[in-house]
């Protein structure tokens, strides 16, 4: 049984939908703590740490342990993870330096949730190695990370959706050296310098934004919040918000997917927006299996679910979304607090925050 009380949203969701819902991913993790997007799908290491949050949330710690334990005894010596395992056997030994920096949000949700600073002890080489690595390809002139390392380099490209998920787990991993005692003078510049491309050089990043967490991750990420965010939000809402059914994936396909409607009601949760939240986390229940498992989207122009699968982050992000909601747990205001770094805007040494002499 559960070792905490679980989320629940009236006419939603109930506590024992949810706890199905995460009882339905741990029955995916492998006996290593792996959690793959379904059993003989993939694992990597951001879906994974995602997944690990639910279970938590859940009450489920110890199938959320054998997932960060996991983590940990797959990590690199450079700080990094592959970008893909499957069957335990590293399938692409590419490197995301998002899914790197997750971890760092992962273990903060612990710790939040539960209060246990022996975990937080025994994760933190884990989580400084990741950051530290992750640091290293912040290589764009104006703060940005580049997204991608692969055995010919690194590729000069930075995302917009991966850097604003970035610029959360910096925060997170200052809030844990912050309870360790263990001054990041480094990652308090980086996380400056980030937040700053963010807000005020879109053109840092690739031209992604027919995708739909390019429009909201910088709210959720906290980089834009108040009026910045909620304009933001209200430029692009009617390009992706489909009527009941939820958002689209990609503002120009008849697709809605369920992870990236729970992570717009997790940004709307932070703006303050409960009841446009609660209605698109309710709209996307269409999608939920008799076994809490969640189909990962529908293409809505013939009906059909798109792809064939029931994803365990697409779970995992329903949970997350609800407990943020529903403010059960230590860890549901994740992503609404503002983490250390989040409201640095000033202080660069960049032309377009120079008074002009």
């Amino acid at each position: 049984m559960p070792a905490a009380e679980l989320p629940s949203i009236p006419g939603v969701l109930t506590t024992r939908q949810c706890l199905r819902t995460a009882e339905s991913i741990a029955a995916q993790q492998y006996s290593d703590g792996a959690i793959p997007w379904f059993r003989g799908g993939h694992t990597d290491p951001w879906d994974h740490v995602e997944s690990a949050m639910a279970l938590t949330v859940a009450g489920l710690r110890d199938a959320a342990r054998a997932a960060y334990a996991w983590s940990a005894d797959t990590q690199r010596a450079d700080g990094s993870w592959p970008l893909q395992f499957r069957d335990g056997i590293v399938e692409d030994p590419d490197t995301d330096t998002n899914f790197c920096a997750y971890i760092a949000t992962g273990v903060w949700h612990y710790y939040r949730c539960t209060g246990d600073r022996g975990f937080v002890d025994s994760m933190w080489p884990t989580v400084r190695a990741a950051i530290d690595y992750v640091i290293t390809l912040q290589q764009g002139r104006n703060g940005e990370i580049h997204w991608l390392q692969t055995a010919h380099g690194i590729l000069p490209e930075a995302l917009l959706t991966g850097c604003s998920s970035m610029f959360h787990s910096i925060g997170c991993a200052l809030a844990i050296a912050d309870v360790l005692g263990s001054a990041q003078p480094e990652w308090e510049v980086a996380a400056l310098r980030l937040g700053h491309a963010l807000r005020h050089h879109p053109e840092s990043f690739a031209e992604k934004d027919r995708y739909s967490m390019d429009w909201y991750y910088p709210v959720l990420s906290g980089a834009l919040r108040g009026a910045a965010g909620q304009a933001r939000i209200a430029a692009r809402w009617d390009d992706f918000v489909v009527g009941d059914i939820g958002i689209r994936c990609v503002s120009d396909r008849p697709w809605v997917t369920g992870a990236e409607t729970c992570e717009l009601v997790l940004a709307l949760d932070a703006l303050g927006d409960d009841e446009r939240a609660r209605r698109l986390l309710a709209s996307m229940q269409h999608l939920r299996e008799d076994d809490g498992s969640y189909w990962t989207g529908l293409v809505f122009a013939d009906g059909k679910r798109w792809p064939e699968e029931r994803t365990t982050w697409t779970g995992a992000a329903v949970v997350l979304a609800a407990d943020a909601l529903a403010r059960t747990t230590g860890g549901s205001g994740i992503f609404r607090d503002l983490a250390p770094g989040a409201d640095i805007t000033t202080g660069l040494a960049c032309d377009c925050v120079r008074s002009p002499s």
